[in-house]
């Protein structure tokens, strides 16, 4: 007979998507890992299977719990002013968010330069979330101009898009030069509107 799991997975999944976020797939070692979680090598690879499972897992709750409801005004019945809310939205996170935080950026762009790179599931991964992300910011440029030509709509969300991406790149690094990206954005999205 096995034994029984005695810790909170989702309290476990919590500490290791801190440390993924910080450092990186590539740069969390298993070390990392035990200190932030409270367990040994062997029950997280009990419970994952292998650093990958963790890591997957995190994926998961990083969706499930930072992207999904923020994105989540954009999707369910965005009014004219979603595209500009989320935009602003995002700036002040990344405007509030302290320089030791482990939150800083986003876990899904800050692994697609390493481990999205060179493994064909974390690319799968990384490429639905920039869909989700894009027919999100899609949904609220369609509410905000309901008689705009799809092909339009589809320029102004991959603007829109790398503004986003840019900004959440750079708040790792540049804060101010983060939110500068998304307030230009935000001027833009208010000139289309007139």
């Amino acid at each position: 007979m096995g034994r029984s799991q005695e810790f909170d997975t989702t309290a476990v999944v919590a500490a290791a998507l801190d440390v993924f976020w910080a450092r990186g797939y590539e740069g969390a070692s298993l070390g990392d890992l035990e200190s932030a979680t409270g367990l040994s090598r062997s029950s997280l690879y009990n419970s994952f299977t292998n650093k990958r499972g963790l890591f997957d897992a995190a994926v998961q709750m990083y969706l499930d719990h930072v992207i999904r409801p923020r994105l989540r005004s954009l999707t369910t019945n965005p009014g004219a002013d979603a595209v500009d809310d989320y935009l602003s939205s995002l700036a002040h996170a990344i405007g509030t968010m302290t320089a030791d935080s482990p939150r800083r950026g986003c876990l899904l762009l800050n692994t697609a330069a390493g481990l999205g790179a060179h493994d064909d599931a974390a690319a799968a991964v990384i490429r639905a979330y920039r869909r989700e992300r894009a027919d999100a910011i899609n949904s609220g440029l369609h509410a905000a101009f309901p008689t705009e030509t799809d092909a339009t709509l589809s320029d102004r969300t991959r603007i829109l898009l790398s503004c986003t991406v840019s900004a959440l790149v750079l708040a790792r690094v540049d804060t101010e030069e983060a939110i500068a990206t998304l307030e230009s954005a935000r001027r833009l999205n208010a000139e289309w509107q007139g």
